[in-house]
């Protein structure tokens, strides 16, 4: 029953191995930020909000062009009519009919507004810049997010292959007990030892594959690829930014900052709405023309004739309003412009502070994790002589098969620990050049 349950096990690693032999899609790290960037449900959303704000800052809504409005009508009158004279005789008049048409072309332009529609204008060319590094921001966490999959399925990737090292060891174990076994040198004790820890390997491999599997789903959700989509592999490969050219994006950090660039955008448009809510003291001054044709028949009645009537001419004119006293509102609205401003400045001093902390927070973190990745590739050296000697006294007899395998895993975790470091410390410096703004300008 044992051997059956071990003979099934290996079938499906068998199959599950010869499946990962085949060739499949490479994605480079390049190949993924492109697919996102273009596919990405989040990014697309951002892309159409820029879109939008590009459309409210272009002339047509700028209030500087005139309007043209042109107007028709027609009417029509159908009456009784009875008319008694003081002297003669009365007037019955049935079915009398009237028409009147008419037609108009108007003109009407802004010619001075309190400056009000200037400021305006430039208020929209500012929420488009704040609304293009909404988008850069909403990149920015797509491609941090991508990217931690990206990683996440490389460090399972190379998890993988050294649990299939594990495991093909294991079963080298296996085969050499039930030899020694056949052949009187050991007992039967060794060989269900050996067996525990292939059973145990398969498992672990099953499950890490298992792991690799449902974070590659989760990268094809990020790509809006299908997650039914053939099998890939990544590129394991990972490269760390140079120590000086760090420290540059940290002393520029506050100069390129996402979030630090939006409020200095949002101090920008409350600063034009202390400056539109001002033209409301100010006169506007209004252009009108118009070019404008009548028709009109009326009918006979006791004492005129009927007759009809053609008018056609233009006009134009000029208006003045001042709101000399508007009850107080532009008041209102100026002074709570004015302290809208006020804590867009203060939020900026706040979020200034916030991020120098969170950037000595990651530097920190980042330089930790790098260490931690350095003292864990002296481990994996360690621990790979140490199974190497292991393995040539096991060999020899000299030690037991449970000192050989604490000699394996050691060196399992040891190797499974420098994949963590290595990948933690890459996250750990992608979150430090998203702080530094520099996230989207280097090359991964």
């Amino acid at each position: 029953m044992e051997r059956s349950g071990n003979l099934i096990l290996l079938i499906a690693l068998f199959f599950m191995g010869a499946v990962t032999a085949q060739e499949n899609e490479v994605i480079t790290k390049e190949e993924a930020i492109a697919l996102a960037l273009e596919r990405n449900y989040g990014i697309e959303i951002a892309k159409n909000e820029v879109e939008i704000a590009e459309n409210n800052q272009g002339i047509f809504n700028s209030g500087y062009l005139p309007t043209l409005t042109g107007r028709a009508g027609a009417g029509y009158d159908l009456n009784d009519r009875f008319t008694e004279p003081e002297e003669g005789d009365p007037l019955d008049q049935r079915g009398i009919e009237s028409n009147s048409y008419n037609a108009s072309i108007n003109v009407g332009y802004t010619l001075f507004d309190g400056l009000g529609r200037y400021y305006n204008y430039k208020s929209l060319k500012e929420q488009y810049d704040l609304s293009k590094l909404q988008a850069r921001e909403t990149i920015e966490n797509t491609m941090l997010q991508l990217l931690s999959v990206y990683y996440e399925i490389a460090r399972l990737t190379e998890n993988v292959e050294v649990l299939k090292d594990v495991l093909q060891t294991s079963k080298d174990r296996v085969t050499r007990a039930e030899y020694q076994f056949d052949y009187g040198q050991s007992n039967n004790l060794v060989v269900l030892n050996a067996r525990v820890d292939v059973n145990n390997d398969s498992v672990t491999l099953l499950q890490t594959r298992q792991q690799l599997n449902n974070t590659k789903r989760d990268l094809n959700v990020l790509l809006n690829r299908q997650v039914t989509d053939k099998d890939f592999e990544v590129d394991t490969t990972v490269n760390f930014i140079q120590k000086l050219q760090l420290e540059a994006f940290i002393d520029e950090a506050e100069a390129n900052n996402v979030s630090l660039l939006q409020l200095d955008r949002n101090l920008a448009i409350t600063d034009y709405d202390i400056k539109i809510s001002k033209s409301g003291y100010l006169p506007a001054v209004d252009l009108t023309g118009s070019y404008g044709w009548n028709f009109n028949r009326s009918a006979a009645t006791a004492f005129f004739p009927g007759s009809r009537q053609t008018t056609d001419g233009i006009s134009g004119g000029v208006s003045l309003t001042w709101n000399l006293f508007d009850g107080g509102n532009t008041i209102v609205q100026i002074q709570n412009a004015k302290i809208t401003h006020e804590n867009q400045e203060l939020q900026k001093k706040q979020v200034e502070l916030g991020i120098r902390r969170d950037i000595a927070n990651a530097l920190g973190n980042y330089e930790n994790r790098l260490y931690v990745y350095r003292v864990q590739e002296e481990n994996v050296d360690t621990n790979r002589d140490n199974f190497e000697r292991s393995e040539e006294q096991f060999n020899l007899g000299r030690i037991t098969s449970i000192e050989f395998r604490q000699a394996q895993v050691n060196l399992l975790d040891a190797k499974t620990s420098l994949n963590l470091a290595k990948y933690d410390a890459k996250i750990a410096e992608l979150e430090l050049l998203q702080l530094t703004g520099q996230l989207l300008n280097i090359e991964l």
